[in-house]
């Protein structure tokens, strides 16, 4: 074992590197020290030794100064203590002599063993949290220790009674005691087991400790081992910053980023966004990633974009029935219809079913007074409410058209039928072209070629009053009357 010396005493080199290594692997630090009850216990197969000797031995007050270093061990209450103390032992003999046996020369006889140990404790600690923020505990520690002697001596005094005098002498003093092999003694090192449990409140450790040597300490001329035991409560003050115990990092949302490194701290996100979810910048539920429109709203269907509009119609292309053509709303997206293809749109058209120039509002070119007069004829045939008969003042109006139609054998004749918004729209749509079947039906009776008569039905789609009155009703329950150029 190779040895260095301090202060003129023996330890091993490994002590020193022991105290760099641990330091500069430690997480913490402590100074420590205590006070501790010694015994140097000595067991023999002496006859009636106790007797005689034993029982004049006893504990003496020592103490134990040094530094501690924690290590974790990856469980969040597990760690490794080693330190270096400088601990006092021994023990003390003391006996009163009872001069009623005769023995009056010594009256009174003590003597103190100093045994000065520098120990290497490793200590294998266990801790319980006491508080949330993880500052206080309670530890329990236990490990082996390995000791190396740095002084024996033993103190003394008695008192005795001379054989040539009458005066006690009172004698005192302090020897050395030899250390190494050999017989009488102390042996250079031990081994033994400690034990240490307390709080740990805050930066302070307060606790108590128990050790106890394996080896046999002393080479006695007789049959014997001695064991050194100390018994006491300690302090200690770690001198580096507090720390929690080291448990794994706090992770409230389960994202696997810690508390500490997690800007949203509740939400689970990816270290990519400091902790926080993938940004959603126009919070329409795709996040940015997946997101073609980032800064506009639209649907996962679409990658994030709104629904498409091809014509630029204003109408999404989900609801437009004519995407590459711009319409309106009312025609879902398509243009207002031409049905005729005269170039006037329907709701511009008066004859959207017969071609016919716009300064004659769709309809095909006619006589001006036989339109008119169509008109007044056509404001003169009136029907009885839901019904497609004729009322009877409806005749005289009617003959007078069968006989415009019978001077004009160049014109054909279109009824176009209409209602109220009385019932349903399929109803009125079936009641408006039978009403213009009943006009057909009434002017064929009237000679007029049937061939000649068209009919078609609006329904309730066209009204030209209100129909929350009964006048305004009355009003949408009509014909009208378009004629066309047999040439068109």
């Amino acid at each position: 074992m190779n040895l260095i010396r301090i202060y003129g005493k023996t330890i091993p080199v490994f002590l020193c590197f022991l105290v760099f290594s641990s330091a500069s692997a430690q997480i913490r630090l402590a100074a420590v020290g205590g006070i501790h009850s010694s015994d140097f216990i000595q067991s023999n197969s002496i006859p009636g030794y106790d007797t005689a000797f034993g029982k004049y031995y006893s504990t003496k007050t020592g103490f134990v100064l040094g530094v501690l270093a924690e290590i974790p061990l990856g469980n969040p209450h597990l760690f490794i203590q080693p330190g270096i103390l400088y601990s006092a032992k021994g023990n003390q003999y003391e006996k009163f002599y009872d001069s009623s046996q005769g023995l009056v020369d010594t009256l009174y006889q003590e003597h103190v063993l100093n045994l000065n140990y520098v120990e290497i404790p490793l200590y294998i600690t266990w801790k319980w949290s006491l508080s949330k923020k993880q500052e206080n505990h309670l530890y329990l520690s236990a490990g082996p220790y390995f000791a190396f002697i740095y002084g024996a001596s033993q103190s003394y005094q008695n008192r005795v009674l001379p054989y040539n005098g009458s005066t006690y002498m009172y004698n005192s003093g302090n020897e050395d005691q030899p250390v190494g092999e050999g017989t009488g003694k102390y042996k250079t090192t031990d081994i033994g087991l400690g034990l240490k449990a307390g709080f740990e409140l805050g930066n302070v450790l307060l606790g108590a400790y128990f050790t106890k040597g394996f080896t046999n300490a002393y080479n006695a001329g007789y049959p014997s081992t001695f064991h050194n035991q100390t018994i006491g409560g300690s302090i200690g003050i770690w001198l580096n910053k507090s720390k929690p115990l080291n448990q794994p990092a706090v992770d409230s949302d389960k994202d696997g980023i810690p508390d500490q490194e997690d800007s949203c701290k509740t939400i689970a996100g990816s270290p990519k966004y400091f902790g926080c979810p993938i940004p959603d910048s126009d919070h329409d539920g795709i996040n940015d990633e997946e997101d073609s429109c980032v800064y506009v709203p639209g649907l996962p269907r679409y990658h994030g974009c709104p629904i498409p509009d091809a014509d630029h119609d204003g109408i999404n292309d989900e609801e437009d029935s004519c995407i590459h053509v711009p319409g309106s709303i009312k025609y879902h997206g398509c243009p207002i219809p031409d049905r005729d293809k005269d170039g006037v749109n329907d709701e511009l058209d008066k004859c959207p079913d017969q071609p016919g120039p716009a300064e004659y509002q769709g309809c095909p070119v006619s006589t001006p007074a036989i339109i008119q007069r169509a008109a007044f004829v056509a404001e003169n045939v009136m029907f009885q409410s839901n019904s497609t008969r004729l009322k009877e003042n409806s005749l005289p109006a009617l003959k007078e058209l069968a006989d415009s139609l019978k001077t004009n054998p160049d014109l054909n004749l279109l009824i176009e039928g209409f209602t109220d918004n009385t019932g349903s729209w399929t109803f009125n749509q079936k009641l408006s072209k039978d009403r213009a079947v009943s006009v057909k039906r009434e002017l064929v009776k009237l000679g007029i070629s049937e061939n000649r008569i068209s009919v078609i039905g609006y329904g309730d789609s066209q009204p030209i009053a209100d129909n929350h009155s009964i006048e305004g009703k009355a009003k949408n329950r009509r014909v009208v009357f378009v004629f066309q150029s047999k040439n068109r």
